[in-house]
């Protein structure tokens, strides 16, 4: 059994894999949105890549995952490019059924996706939506979105949430 990832390590992962997503400019709009509690959605986005890669890690998954397409992956599922909390005439009532559609369309618009990052887009709300990814790396990407927007959610520091710049 080899040595596991460290955090910085993960990161650096994230970072080298996926910098081309990170440094898009339509990732400004991820920073200026709230998705759960005080955490906005560009680092929500963030938090997902590395928690996927830390399982995959800790699962000792490296034979079966394609590093490069869980981490873009992970940084695109909800690349949707709203905030889901403005009232908008109630488009957004069914934005848990409706959001990993959205995000595809618009990932798919910014950059050149593999059948693996497509399909993990698309189901990583299983099972709110009822077809499951088709790929470990969706799968990855779906458990380390549920424990990141439930720790997210349910943080104290989700009363203090500072104004954020439109």
């Amino acid at each position: 059994m080899g040595r596991l990832l460290t955090r910085d390590e993960i990161r650096g992962l994230v970072q080298r894999h996926g910098g081309e997503v990170i440094g898009h400019r339509h990732m400004e709009i991820e920073r200026r949105c709230y998705q759960h509690g005080s955490v906005t959605t560009f680092a929500h986005s963030i938090r997902v890549a590395c928690l996927s890669v830390w399982l995959a890690d800790r699962l000792h998954l490296w034979r079966r995952v394609d590093l490069p397409s869980l981490i873009r992956a992970a940084l695109l599922h909800d690349y949707f490019l709203y905030d889901w909390h403005d009232d908008d005439n109630g488009t957004h009532r069914l934005h848990g059924f409706t959001h990993g559609r959205a995000a595809l369309v618009n990932a798919q618009r910014d950059f050149r996706l593999n059948r693996v990052e497509r399909n993990s887009i698309l189901h990583h709300m299983f099972p709110l939506t009822p077809v499951p990814p088709r790929y470990i790396e969706g799968y990855l990407v779906c458990m380390a979105d549920k424990i990141s927007a439930t720790r997210e959610t349910l943080s104290m520091s989700r009363f203090n949430k500072p104004e954020l710049p439109r």
